[in-house]
């Protein structure tokens, strides 16, 4: 794994996370699904993470998502908040660090080439995903924070819901099936609205747009070499 390529690896994780989360939540029990979602954890940290290798501190990263998949298997067995409000905490500095690192190598350093377009994907997805964390935070503690989500104390019967509702939101689609109650839910909603709409119209695009460019100055080269030397 290397800078030219570590977003593949992310862009499999973060797809498995999304696809994983629905499957589960479809065809098995909430249970299989936050075991599964917990362990995606791991995945995500060597995706990106992993060409950290060399770091003094990398080895502290490592324990991160063993310290998620623990209290994750902890919420199994006590029926309070708490240990889900600290599972959810805990996933979400985790993913807010991962986008930070995401953000730092696909927009201050070097040249845009391929890789560094799926890290834009990636940090899209990841946005979607740290919304339905902060969501998920908010209905737990404020329920019923938001119409038509059920009422309860595990996050992993919400996550699904709320990754649903999230990329709606994020997308501005607005089906309105779920809908925020009160005015904490409300300014999230809508502030999720208004970023996903300003990082597609004006990052992704200036980022392929520089992309296509360098292609273009690339093959222009090249046909002005060729021509030299055929003269």
């Amino acid at each position: 794994m290397s800078h030219r390529d570590n977003f593949r690896y992310l862009t499999i994780a973060l797809t498995l996370l999304l696809f994983g989360t629905a499957l589960c939540h479809q065809f098995f029990s909430a249970k299989l699904q936050h075991v599964m979602q917990a362990s995606t954890m791991f995945t995500l940290l060597l995706s990106v993470w992993g060409i950290d290798s060399k770091s003094p501190f990398f080895k502290y990263k490592m324990l991160f998502p063993f310290v998620i998949i623990a209290m994750s298997w902890f919420t199994l067995f006590i029926d309070n908040s708490m240990g889900d409000n600290v599972t959810l905490a805990l996933m979400l500095v985790f993913f807010l660090f991962t986008a930070f690192k995401t953000a730092k190598q696909v927009l201050f350093s070097g040249i845009i080439d391929s890789n560094k377009i799926l890290g834009a994907i990636c940090l899209y997805f990841m946005m979607g995903v740290i919304w339905a964390l902060i969501y998920c935070l908010i209905h737990i503690n404020f329920a019923p924070a938001f119409n038509n989500v059920v009422v309860t104390t595990k996050w992993y019967a919400l996550f699904p819901e709320f990754i649903y509702f999230s990329f709606v939101t994020l997308t501005t689609l607005g089906f309105g099936d779920i809908s925020p109650n009160i005015p904490l839910s409300r300014v999230f909603v809508y502030f999720e609205a208004v970023v996903g709409q300003l990082y597609l119209t004006i990052l992704v695009a200036s980022l392929v747009g520089a992309r296509l460019n360098i292609l273009q100055q690339n093959h222009v080269g090249n046909n002005t070499s060729a021509k030299q030397k055929s003269e």
